[in-house]
């Protein structure tokens, strides 16, 4: 089954950015485009019964894809237009897409994504991979040489979803993969008598870090071998590390594990704040 990009819109400035680069990745992949925007029925519209609604709905969403279709004249564009909450919609269209793309504004805890708890609860709760576009973004930042870059943490297994999508993106662009690997100082008791030497015969902890991200690159680089890729190993923070290489960036690319609580999904905090603080677009993907 083929895939499609997927944009969910809904009239803001941000979800028409998101609607433009999803198109864009759409024709790069050779993909269909599916544009999905979701609307509530107003009661307190005394004079515009549901079929008005919906009416103005459809030709809202019409008038957002019209520009694209003149834009990729040969992309295959579908739209569903449909009556219900956003998440649930989003949600859903997740599932069956490629890459689902959403809006996002503002940064800082405050201003939040655009749409807010919802795009939250997407992102959280999405089996697909959801990247997330501010408004203003410069497209040339994607024919410019910049990086597709990549976090990478613990075993091989816990990123291959992220990496796996780098990669396809790169390929797709002609694009660098920058792999970024943070570490901190741990606990000593945190270290098993086998993980000790395995660190002792790298020659210490930075040696150990690097090995290990040459590891995890290794299956990719061989599945990839046209794609250029660049290995960056530092201390500090997964979040910190990542937005001090953001500004060579076209796409940020992160993982994501299933996380609830007792408030529900929750996205991480290297999501959280990557997502919150860098300019480029930001992808987030589930962990196999």
């Amino acid at each position: 089954m083929t895939r499609p990009i997927t944009a969910g819109v809904d009239g803001t400035e941000e979800s028409l950015a998101a609607l433009d680069w999803a198109g864009r990745e759409a024709v790069r992949r050779g993909l269909p485009l599916r544009v999905v925007h979701a609307w509530r029925y107003a009661e307190s519209l005394a004079t515009a019964d549901r079929t008005t609604q919906h009416a103005w709905a459809s030709e809202g969403t019409e008038q957002a894809v019209r520009t694209v279709r003149e834009r990729h004249p040969g992309l295959e564009v579908g739209v569903d237009v449909v009556e219900g909450g956003a998440a649930h919609a989003l949600a859903a269209a997740a599932a069956q897409a490629e890459t689902l793309v959403l809006g996002s504004r503002g940064y800082g805890r405050v201003v939040g994504f655009l749409l807010g708890s919802v795009g939250r609860q997407v992102v959280a709760e999405a089996t697909r991979p959801v990247v997330l576009v501010r408004a203003g973004g410069k497209t040339t930042a994607e024919a410019a040489g910049h990086d597709v870059v990549v976090g990478q943490q613990g075993d091989p297994e816990d990123s291959a979803a992220a990496l796996r999508f780098a990669f396809e993106t790169a390929a797709a662009r002609g694009a660098t993969v920058r792999a970024v690997r943070a570490w901190t100082l741990p606990p000593v008791f945190a270290y098993s008598p086998g993980s000790l030497k395995l660190l002792d015969e790298a020659g210490g902890l930075e040696p150990y870090e690097k090995q290990a991200l040459a590891e995890a690159l290794q299956p990719w680089r061989e599945r990839f071998p046209d794609v250029p890729v660049a290995e960056h190993v530092e201390m500090g923070s997964a979040a910190q590390v990542l937005l001090s290489v953001a500004g060579r960036a076209q796409l940020m690319v992160v993982g994501r594990r299933a996380r609830r609580t007792a408030v529900g999904a929750r996205i991480g905090s290297v999501a959280y704040g990557v997502l919150h603080h860098a300019d480029c677009p930001v992808a987030v993907v589930p962990h196999d």
